[in-house]
């Protein structure tokens, strides 16, 4: 989803500023910088990576404002490259949807909880779920972590912003419903499938890329 120019009230973006803010620092500052300086070959694909998340948000479909649909791709990056540099790097890619006029500078941070923290967030405690409770297999983390972990993550992404719409009195219910909850399982099915497909393939050429996967535990042990 996006927020078009003035849709919200000022307490909304403030709010969401400061809340954004405080992630994205703490991103800032559990990033790791050393590795990423030293590796040229993470540079290049978290760069690449960006550009692509770029390109995937601006392709998007939507009837009233703030009720677009479009692909999130957040799960595989945060999986590929941990929860910060996702933060980072979504981070990137909203500001330059801002500048080509895709999304509105009034509702920047909004969007960016609702649709960057939220949908990260999910991800990470998914994962964190599948470490420690889970089988230590394969299998099981592409297709909880990647595949469903993918459905969750936009549905999540999704119902944060209705419900950000609805308290602020933007829009009724109902008219959310109809234009927009109601199709959630529609976009979660193809988005987890693309998440899967995308960490399907890093984790089959290359696996030593995906940050929260342990080649180790998952397929040396087994």
């Amino acid at each position: 989803m996006s927020f078009s120019e003035g849709l919200l009230q000022n307490s909304w973006v403030w709010g969401s500023a400061v809340v954004y803010m405080v992630a994205l620092l703490y991103a800032f500052r559990n990033a790791p910088w050393k590795a990423l300086s030293n590796n040229r070959t993470l540079q290049h694909v978290l760069f690449g990576a960006t550009a692509l998340l770029m390109m995937l948000w601006s392709m998007r479909a939507g009837i009233s404002p703030g009720l677009g649909i479009h692909f999130l791709g957040l799960t595989v990056m945060t999986l590929v490259f941990g929860w910060d540099l996702a933060i980072l790097a979504s981070t990137i890619a909203l500001v330059g949807m801002a500048i080509i006029g895709k999304e509105s500078w009034d509702g920047l941070f909004v969007n960016g909880v609702c649709s960057v923290l939220m949908p990260v967030a999910t991800t990470y405690m998914i994962y964190r779920y599948v470490e420690t409770k889970m089988l230590k297999n394969f299998f099981v983390f592409l297709l909880v972590c990647g595949f469903i972990g993918g459905g969750i993550s936009t549905a999540v992404a999704g119902l944060s912003t209705s419900a950000v719409l609805v308290l602020d009195g933007v829009y009724d219910l109902q008219k959310i419903y109809h234009e927009y909850i109601r199709y959630l399982p529609l976009i979660m099915f193809p988005e987890g499938l693309l998440n899967g497909i995308f960490l399907t393939g890093m984790l089959v050429f290359h696996p030593d890329w995906v940050r929260t996967f342990d080649a180790k535990a998952y397929i040396d042990e087994q």
